[in-house]
């Protein structure tokens, strides 16, 4: 499945945050046949075996448990929380989660022809008061990225079948 990393999009919910000094932000997209609606993507997103997994970490480490009545929730506009993130935004093609330290936010955007999956992380003041996102978000950026083509894979795999 054809996974591309593009400029975060002006005009989306994340587009805010990649121009602030400091901040990083992604965006992967995905292409598709025929429209999908948002709520179906976050369904597919956050129901799929591999952010199940990551469910059960949050539930370990966090404790922070989730179902998938939540998810449905949120899918649905019935709800604005789902495991350890909360609504931020939403738009009819969008969604932007926050998770609760507000360091970290998910954006899903089922746009006409593609399925977009985002990432902001938020700086915090370093050494001199200059914004840094931290030595473990730098260790790990680059496996972030892997996983999120993977995670916007499975869920595409998933809603267009």
């Amino acid at each position: 499945m054809q996974i591309d990393e593009i400029p975060t999009p002006e005009g989306s919910l994340i587009a805010e945050y990649a121009r602030r000094a400091g901040h990083y932000t992604d965006c992967f997209e995905t292409p598709v046949a025929v429209p999908v609606l948002l709520p179906d993507f976050i369904t597919a997103f956050y129901t799929q075996p591999l952010f199940r997994a990551e469910r059960v970490v949050l539930r370990l480490l966090a404790r922070t448990p989730s179902t998938d009545a939540e998810v449905a929730a949120l899918a649905t506009g019935q709800g604005d929380t789902f495991a350890v993130w909360r609504l931020e935004a939403r738009r009819d093609d969008q969604i932007l989660l926050a998770e609760r330290s507000g360091r970290t936010l998910s954006w899903l955007q089922a746009a006409p022809d593609a399925l977009r999956f985002g990432s902001v992380v938020v700086p915090v003041p370093g050494r001199g008061g200059a914004p840094t996102l931290g030595p473990v978000f730098q260790s790990l950026a680059g496996a972030h990225k892997v996983y999120s083509r993977a995670l916007l894979s499975g869920a595409a795999r998933r809603v267009t079948r």
